[in-house]
């Protein structure tokens, strides 16, 4: 079993602090066991904020300012949700380059309500020029997309998943801004986002045998996004479905409407978190599946938007 996301993020800080005397970690009182080696490695660029959130953006944005490459990493809504006005002004505003790095996001701790749930994160960091948006859902990914961009002096929001795809990816493929086709297909695409690549993985034999030939693109950057690769999909096949754990207003899906209008007669599908507050306390797989996020909801919404089959498809 691959270690945790949030393991691998401490392991990258570890490994990039040693060599780059510039980067500084601020965190909002979590992760602390996980980063003492970092701490003790690179004395005085790590500091407990503690749980200040508006204050920890500030004072990262400051860093910034005098040249360093600041990393804030506390749970999602909280750095996200409460700090927002602050990425806004001290970030944004300023064209101040810095990386967030959340945790807890969707329904990772999912039995601490709706308070502690996120998804709604990336339709908030899209109406701020210059931000970038990023979702590694696996420990390779984060490693690779966070020494890509952490020193590219835009604002980067790296979205740290508590399950992981369990995709196996090619390392060359994983290019900050790039998606990845992980199936050639013909007559459907899937958009997965995030860990929902499992579930697309695991949809497309069972599609499969129903007669569909099912192409699978892997979207772990929101922004920039790579329209060109879904693009080029969605005229090939006619048919996408979008799968993400993200709000249905303001999510991927709303950018891949956007991107590919104006191919004509693409039909689309979408599984997303519904515009409403999740208030049940379940777990994060219990949530998915009552959401549809998963191998048999990607069928049944394939089955129930587009037909049994290419051939039936339903008008």
């Amino acid at each position: 079993m691959s270690k945790p996301i949030r393991q691998q993020f401490a392991d990258t800080m570890l490994a990039l602090g040693q060599d780059d005397p510039e980067l500084v970690v601020l965190v909002g009182d979590i992760s602390h066991f996980a980063l003492q080696p970092f701490a003790q490695a690179c004395p005085g660029r790590y500091y407990n904020v503690g749980i200040c959130e508006p204050t920890i953006i500030s004072m990262a944005a400051g860093l910034a300012k005098v040249g360093l490459y600041p990393v804030v990493h506390t749970i999602a809504p909280f750095i996200v949700e409460r700090g927002f006005e602050q990425i806004k002004l001290d970030f944004c505003y300023h064209k101040l380059g810095g990386n967030l790095v959340t945790v807890g996001g969707v329904f990772d701790y999912s039995t601490l309500g709706c308070t502690h749930h996120c998804y709604g994160d990336f339709a908030l960091l899209k109406t701020l020029p210059g931000a970038q948006i990023t979702y590694p859902s696996s420990c390779l990914e984060f490693d690779l997309l966070f020494r890509q961009a952490y020193r590219n002096d835009q604002l980067t929001l790296f979205r740290v998943p508590g399950t992981a795809h369990e995709v196996e990816l090619d390392a060359a493929s994983i290019q900050f801004g790039k998606g990845i086709r992980v199936v050639e297909g013909a007559d459907l695409t899937i958009v997965a986002v995030g860990p929902q690549l499992r579930s697309a993985m695991a949809a497309h034999a069972a599609l499969e045998a129903r007669g569909w030939r099912p192409e699978v693109l892997y979207i772990h950057t929101a922004r920039p996004l790579d329209a060109e690769l879904i693009r080029a999909s969605a005229a090939k096949t006619r048919r996408v479905l979008v799968i993400e754990e993200h709000m249905r207003s303001g999510g991927l899906g709303d950018e891949v409407l956007r991107e590919t209008h104006q191919i004509g007669g693409v039909s689309y599908a979408f599984l997303a978190v519904p515009d409403v507050f999740v208030r049940d306390y379940a777990s994060y797989e219990e949530h998915c599946a009552r959401l549809g996020l998963s191998a048999g909801g990607i069928v049944r919404e394939v089955e129930a938007v587009f037909g049994s089959s290419p051939e039936k498809q339903l008008v």
